[in-house]
């Protein structure tokens, strides 16, 4: 089960999480899930690139270490990078030593401040121990969840709904979700350059986070 915006409660229960961007301005950030990936991945970065759209990838290390011309290339055309675990753990299945030690070996890789925790399932433990850690670091982290989820790895979602999920739901400050892997590839490929035209035509503008 999952609901294409979050449910109150869950904004509630973790309210020093990233949901969206507060803001009038007609800006919105797009986010990509789960690679880098052969084929996949590309596609994005060469539909990002032909609309001149900067994005966010919250990348697996495991991908990153199997793929790293593809992670290059995301750095090199100016997106910006977040932490998506080494391993896509879920952090309500998963304890918590587990859980940060994965996260850092994906962050050996990454060098980020942003996290999505897979799933956007976390527990409260894990984000306490996360941000004390950087916070030994002298640093801060922002962990992103989403406003918009387009429900591309739906497998009987039809790439039409999809596309529907994303423009019928995003306003300002909206983060949206899509993910790069084969799973969604279906509909990605299809809502993808819809959703960026549609918003554009609408006056939107893209930003990274």
């Amino acid at each position: 089960m999952y609901t294409v915006r979050p449910p109150f409660f869950l904004k509630w229960f973790y309210p020093n999480l990233i949901w969206n961007k507060d803001t009038k301005e007609k800006i919105v950030y797009l986010t990509f899930d789960d690679g880098p990936i052969p084929n996949v991945t590309d596609f994005v970065l060469n539909t990002l690139k032909s609309l001149e759209i900067k994005a966010t990838f919250f990348c697996i290390g495991d991908n990153i270490q199997k793929h790293p011309q593809i992670f290059e290339r995301i750095k090199s055309e100016g997106h910006a990078i977040g932490n998506h675990t080494y391993n896509h753990l879920k952090g309500w299945k998963t304890d918590d030593e587990t859980y940060i030690e994965n996260f850092f070996k994906c962050q050996q890789l990454t060098a980020t401040n942003l996290f999505r925790p897979p799933y956007g399932r976390i527990k409260k433990s894990q984000v306490a121990k996360l941000n004390a850690k950087f916070k030994i670091q002298n640093s801060k982290l922002d962990i992103i969840m989403w406003d918009v989820l387009s429900g591309d790895f739906d497998l009987k979602l039809s790439p039409e709904k999809c596309y529907q999920n994303v423009i019928k739901n995003t306003r300002n400050g909206s983060i949206i979700v899509f993910h790069d892997s084969l799973k969604a590839w279906d509909r990605l490929e299809y809502a993808l350059p819809k959703t960026i035209e549609h918003l554009l035509a609408k006056g939107y503008r893209f930003e990274k986070l």
